[in-house]
């Protein structure tokens, strides 16, 4: 019987390329008409990007994404914090990628369609209901647009990646209401601009109220000699601020959160120019959920941000949907499609992310832009008069230690899905 995922963005796609490469029947369910390459960008982790290469898309990943060299923080005037190297340079076996969101999500599509058969990926199908049967889990679908049947289908399981306003979750727990939101606004666009720093550097700049994080998503410059420089501009805003709950991904006003940002003129990073020159810019609540106590209900659990939705601290969000989906199809091949095979899954999985929502909340390794501000406002010679080597070597640890990305435990460590590679295509 094939196993449905209702989701088809980043971990319903590699959950359906990991079980095809066990040899598991999948099928994709997903609510939208079309799968569309949107977004801007996002960060893939070394553990992440293991996994993505042991399903045979390195081929795919070097030609698009940018190999993330650094990351770098500083201080709201400009000044360096803490950097660190990342992916081969920090020695890792796999390089961290910085990629367009929508790249990523045609790579995995593209390599889904091929693999599984189009007639596999079905959209304009959203979950409206299921029922537990004797083998299984019989799921109903919908035409979201028209609200017409789109049909029934049988499978011995059912796994939610449907996202933060995930159907499924909403119906497990009905009580929960919507995402929770703390106040912070996020500005994010993608602008032509000058190469900076190493050419493939991660910044953050700023502190917990008001933030700036900018990386390169294109490998090669365009014909005027500029790159494609993804950013996020992020505001805490005050308590009487009134943010239109319902919109959860508006066109920007630069006049609402640009002056904030006026005087971030470094010599190495205009900021100001980046924000005024993006054709594009769109706005986001920084919202998540509540850790769960329980993702698994008989032959139906979560996955990806449907079971963990965290903030974007620590390029942490697709990662954790890739391992979970690696984690799954481990355990599908280890107990079948079966009850015990969530079982399983989720007491892995579920513990290791609820302490990274929890992480995130308290701003992860970006702690050491917030302990500058306080400490000194108006700058500072050397950063280490500030905060000492061993303080902000011990933050940028226990983030990689919570999130499962510490160099020597991850080099060492063996694959998650013992099967044969899939052929690159």
């Amino acid at each position: 019987m094939t196993v449905l995922i209702a989701g088809g963005g980043i971990g319903g796609l590699t959950l359906a390329l990991s079980l095809h490469q066990v040899g598991v029947p999948v099928r994709v369910f997903e609510s939208v008409q079309e799968l569309k390459p949107l977004g801007v960008g996002i960060n893939v982790l070394p553990h992440a990007v293991r996994e993505l290469i042991e399903l045979g898309l390195l081929e795919q990943l070097s030609a698009a994404a940018v190999r993330t060299k650094e990351l770098a923080y500083f201080s709201k005037h400009g000044q360096p914090i803490w950097s660190e190297p990342r992916g081969l340079e920090a020695g890792y076996k796999w390089p961290q990628f910085s990629i367009h969101r929508g790249t990523l999500l045609k790579i995995l599509l593209d390599a889904a369609q091929l693999r599984l058969g189009p007639e596999n990926i079905l959209t304009s199908h959203h979950l409206s209901d299921w029922t537990e049967t004797a083998n299984g889990v019989r799921a109903e679908f919908i035409d979201k647009a028209t609200g017409k049947l789109a049909g029934a289908y049988e499978g011995p399981l059912l796994i939610a990646c449907d996202g933060i306003h995930s159907a499924v979750r909403e119906k497990l727990f009905p009580q929960e209401g919507p995402p929770i939101w703390n106040g912070r606004i996020l500005w994010r666009g993608i602008t032509a601009g000058d190469a900076f720093l190493s050419g493939r550097t991660m910044i953050m700049a700023g502190h917990e109220t008001l933030k700036f994080v900018c990386y390169p998503i294109s490998k090669e410059p365009d014909a005027a000699g500029k790159h494609q420089i993804n950013w996020v501009a992020e505001r805490h805003m005050p308590p009487t601020y009134q943010w239109r709950r319902e919109d959860y991904n508006r066109t920007a006003r630069l006049e609402e959160f640009l002056p904030w940002f006026e005087n971030w003129t470094f010599d190495w990073l205009d900021v100001p120019s980046l924000i005024r020159n993006c054709p594009h810019a769109y706005e986001y609540p920084l919202v998540d959920r509540d850790p769960l106590g329980r993702w698994t209900f008989g032959r139906v659990t979560l996955l990806g941000d449907a079971a963990h939705p965290m903030y974007p601290i620590g390029s942490n969000g697709a990662s954790q949907a890739i391992l979970d989906a690696r984690v799954l199809t481990r355990e599908i091949l280890a107990h079948g499609p079966t009850n015990a095979a969530l079982v399983a899954y989720e007491a892995e999985r579920r513990p290791a992310t609820s302490d990274l929502v929890m992480l995130n909340r308290r701003n992860g390794p970006e702690q050491v832009m917030q302990l500058v501000e306080e400490r000194a406002p108006d700058g500072y010679k050397v950063v280490t008069d500030v905060l000492s080597q061993q303080e902000l070597e011990d933050i940028a640890a226990n983030y990689k230690r919570v999130a499962g990305f510490q160099v020597e435990a991850l080099n060492a460590k063996p694959p998650i899905v013992q099967a044969p590679k899939a052929r690159a295509s």
